[in-house]
């Protein structure tokens, strides 16, 4: 049954879908800070590789998924694969997510932070 939330509809079940699937794919952190870079701006696998401190073969297999979702772009200069986003939309949600959560450890008062990794 759908409902309103705020006054809008409720989103479909594919569009809930195919959301979940989206952030499955950014759940990984190094798919994640491939997003956070690109979101800065295009790069090569190389570069990409040198700044998230990865293989070059296993950027490249995050990138291959990320490409095959849509959430990045890749075009040719020479012999190099430039990888871009090219939906401002992805580039808002990874930023304010990333923003948001560095915001948030830096406030959390001390005895919290130490409660949260400790499993008590």
């Amino acid at each position: 049954m759908a409902g309103k939330a705020g006054g809008a509809e409720d989103p479909s079940a594919e569009v809930l879908t195919d959301a979940a699937a989206v952030f499955g794919l950014l759940a990984s952190s190094a798919r994640l800070h491939l997003m956070w870079a690109l979101a800065q701006g295009e790069s090569d696998v190389t570069h990409l590789a040198d700044r998230v401190g990865g293989a070059l073969p296993a950027i490249s297999q995050h990138l291959a998924k990320l490409k095959l979702a849509g959430l990045v772009q890749a075009r040719r200069e020479g012999r190099r694969q430039i990888y871009y986003i090219d939906d401002p939309d992805i580039v808002t949600v990874v930023r304010v997510m990333v923003g948001q959560l560095t915001a948030r450890s830096h406030q959390v008062p001390a005895p919290a932070r130490r409660l949260h990794g400790t499993g008590g």
